[in-house]
């Protein structure tokens, strides 16, 4: 389940333990200019036990992976060994209009971010001299064990490199037959059986005309983002809301089983919907989740 960050930093702890409570298996937070996730990761520490915290995503363009793999080896100490690392490149205008940094050359700059990060995370130091990233040495971090790592990815060469390097992919707004076509064989093209995490829109409601309309609106600049707007061109998509699951209990309970088909082995929830329809639906959620454990 994805998480809201806009409010108070106590709310925020609140809400994951209210995730954990609930029954999910585990809760994501991305990089979206409010609370950094890592660090409320990190303050959240051994609260809200059994669940898994996740980076949906931690951008890799502003960081050093030494920097990052500090930062991360101590969040997963203080979890207790419970976070799962996303990482991506972010998009080029808050790359270089945000940031003032250089957006070329995406998954070279990825891989050679991974050839300083892995061997840190794995106890190791790093000696690497890529044409994008340097770095030598490690981090000490005793007792800190290494969190998976999964790559955000759209496009064919990010896919085919999250299944070659990382434990797995995290992409959004795909639909069940574009999952099984293109991702899963992309990703799983390297001979591995990495995770699959696909975040996902959802809204169990009696008016699903209506819930496409809300997100139409609210996601309309995110469905014109390169990335992202190149996904839903392949499936055809007008635009986000054209991938939302809608409709009452049966309806999207057999999307959900659709996608488990296709091969994703992580569904990210979106909440969608007024206040009603969005508690309806993180409840049906969260009994799907209860069940599947």
């Amino acid at each position: 389940m994805s998480v809201r960050v806009d409010g108070p930093l106590p709310t925020v702890l609140q809400e994951i333990e209210d995730a954990a409570t609930a029954g999910f298996a585990g809760v994501w937070i991305g990089e979206i200019n409010l609370w950094d996730p890592l660090t409320v990761f990190a303050a959240l520490g051994g609260r809200a036990p059994g669940i898994e915290l996740g980076t949906a995503v931690v951008a890799v363009p502003p960081r050093h992976p030494l920097t990052l793999a500090s930062q991360v080896l101590t969040t997963q100490a203080a979890t207790g060994g419970r976070l799962a690392l996303g990482l991506g490149m972010s998009h080029r205008f808050v790359v270089q209009e945000r940031y003032g940094l250089p957006f070329d050359r995406p998954a070279r700059r990825v891989r050679e971010f991974l050839d300083v990060l892995e061997p840190v995370l794995d106890g190791a130091e790093a000696r690497a001299v890529g044409a994008t990233v340097v770095g030598f040495g490690g981090v000490g971090a005793p007792g800190a064990t290494r969190p998976p790592v999964l790559l955000a990815a759209h496009g064919p060469r990010m896919l085919a490199l999250a299944g070659e390097r990382a434990d797995g992919v995290i992409t959004l707004w795909s639909r069940p037959d574009y999952v099984a076509e293109h991702v899963v064989p992309a990703v799983t093209a390297a001979g591995r059986a990495p995770r699959i995490v696909l975040g996902v829109n959802a809204c169990v409601t009696s008016d699903p005309d209506a819930a496409r309309r809300d997100v139409a609106e609210r996601l309309a600049v995110a469905s014109t983002l390169p990335s992202y707007r190149e996904t839903l061109d392949r499936q055809g998509a007008a635009g986000i809301e054209d991938t939302i699951l809608a409709g009452d209990e049966s309806v999207v309970a057999e999307e959900v089983r659709r996608f488990a088909e296709a091969g994703v082995t992580d569904l990210v929830l979106f909440p969608s919907g007024p206040t009603a329809d969005h508690d309806r639906t993180t409840a049906f959620f969260a009994e799907l989740a209860r069940s599947a454990r």
